[in-house]
Parts: C-alpha cells; sequence; structure tokens
C-alpha cells in the first residue's frame, strides 16, 4: 500500500513573529520552524497504517530550500522517501495544484493531510487537493481502517457525535489532531533519514503557475486597548446590566 502525506513546516509556536517591512507576511530570517503539528498527526496515522498492512509512506512538501530539513525528520520518524516541490507560494489552490501534480505520478493508495496548519489554519488544502486529483475526500478524521478497495473512517462532527462513512480507493482524509500518540525519531532513523531519497522538483518543472487565487495584501497585530464601563443605578440595576453585557456582548454567560 502506498501512502503518501502532505507535510507543512511552519514557525515554532513559541517563536517571536514580527511583520517583514511591507507588512505583508512575518519575517522568516530569524525563525526556527518545524513540521506542522496536524500535519505529524497524519504522518503517524500513516506510519501506523504501513505497519498493518505493508507498503511505503512518501511525504511530500512545498516550500523553500529550508522545508528539506523538516521532510528529513519525517523520514527520520520512519517514512520511506520524500518530494520536495521548491515554491514559496502560499495561496491555497497554487499549493493544492503543485501536489496534485506531483502526486499523479505517484498514484498514492491514500493521502493523508493534517485537518489544517498552524500560521493560516485554512483547513483547505486537503481537500482542494481531492477535487483536483478526481478522488474522494473526507475531513476531521479520527479513525481509518482499510478494508480491501476501501476506507471506512470515523469523523467528529459536533457535539460530541461523530459519522461512519465507507470511501472506495484511492481517497484523501484529513487528519483531526490527537488522533494518536506522536512517535520520536530514533538515533537509528536519524542515521537513516540521511541516506533516504528526497526528489527535488523545481517550480517550473512541478506545474504550470497561475496567478494566485488569494493574495495576503496586509497583516497587522491586534490594537491593544484599555476599556471601562461604569453602570449607573442602585445595586440590583448595575448587577442586571452588568449580567446583560456578559451574555450578549461578551457572550461569556
Amino acid at each position: 500500500m502506498k501512502i503518501a502525506v502532505a507535510i507543512k513546516q511552519v514557525p515554532l509556536r513559541d517563536s517571536p513573529l514580527r511583520l517583514n517591512a511591507a507588512g505583508t507576511w512575518i519575517d522568516e530570517d530569524t525563525l526556527s520552524f518545524e513540521i506542522n503539528e496536524p500535519d505529524a498527526y497524519a504522518l503517524e496515522e500513516a506510519l501506523q497504517l504501513r505497519e498493518k498492512h505493508g507498503g511505503e509512506v512518501i511525504v511530500i512538501s512545498v516550500g523553500p530550500a529550508r522545508v528539506s530539513q523538516t521532510i528529513r525528520e519525517a523520514l527520520a520518524k520512519g517514512a520511506d522517501r520524500g518530494i520536495h516541490i521548491e515554491s514559496s507560494s502560499i495561496d491555497t489552490f497554487g499549493i493544492a495544484n503543485l501536489l496534485a501534480t506531483a502526486l499523479r505520478p505517484e498514484s498514492p493508495d491514500l493521502i493523508l493531510t493534517g485537518l489544517q496548519s498552524d500560521d493560516l489554519g485554512y483547513g483547505q488544502t486537503g481537500v482542494v487537493l481531492a477535487q483536483l486529483l478526481g478522488l474522494p475526500s473526507s475531513t476531521i478524521i479520527m479513525q481509518v481502517e482499510i478494508q480491501p478497495g476501501k476506507v471506512r473512517v470515523k469523523r467528529e462532527l459536533e457535539d460530541g457525535w461523530f459519522q461512519h462513512i465507507e470511501m472506495p480507493l484511492p481517497a484523501v482524509l484529513t487528519i483531526q489532531s490527537g488522533l494518536n500518540k506522536l512517535r520520536y525519531a530514533t538515533l537509528m532513523g536519524i542515521k537513516k533519514a540521511k541516506t533516504k531519497e528526497i526528489k527535488v522538483i523545481s517550480l517550473d518543472r512541478a506545474a504550470e503557475v497561475a496567478p494566485p487565487s488569494a493574495v495576503i495584501e496586509k497583516l497587522y497585530a491586534p490594537e491593544k486597548n484599555k476599556q471601562a464601563q461604569i453602570f449607573e443605578g442602585d445595586p440590583r440595576t448595575a448587577a442586571a446590566k452588568l449580567v446583560e453585557k456578559l451574555r450578549f456582548e461578551a457572550r461569556v454567560l
């Protein structure tokens, strides 16, 4: 069974974020990076499925040269080989298009992604990728069971409800964080990762790139301000006004 896992490199969660000079994105020059946490759960699920059913796990990522380090980390955890599409695009459709172009010749039986990214949090790449490949997809996956020619999944819904559905293979699934306990890379895994293949695809060879469908024009930090409101009247009247504000404006009651 061939499983492909799309992973993303994101800034460390505790990194101090500063805007670039143009105010269009964060300044990445002084940041450290790691694998997107939801994608780490997708990788773990792929590794466990391979242990049960055999086959190989391919990790694929889009990004600049530094992304190769994150791919190596995934290889150290047990993935068999990697694909690195060199691009600076952060447009969802553009990234999904690059992933689809690279994955078509691989013909994986199953494609996994994290539910969303820690930086942008769009939660769209997996489903757009499935649409481009013409494959069935399902999101917020809590359990995966491979059956002959199909996959049975458990989806998380609202208010503690779950949904069980079956889909034919190949398929695309977006994995919910917390599905499994994440493994650490062993010393032997780190050594083996140095010899595993990472196929590098340049931007011009990956796909015919169209203008981005979404462009970030400006980023800014929320303004910090302090505000006080005095409720006039007797204690009972003031308390009633406070409860009304907390219930209908602050929505904490």
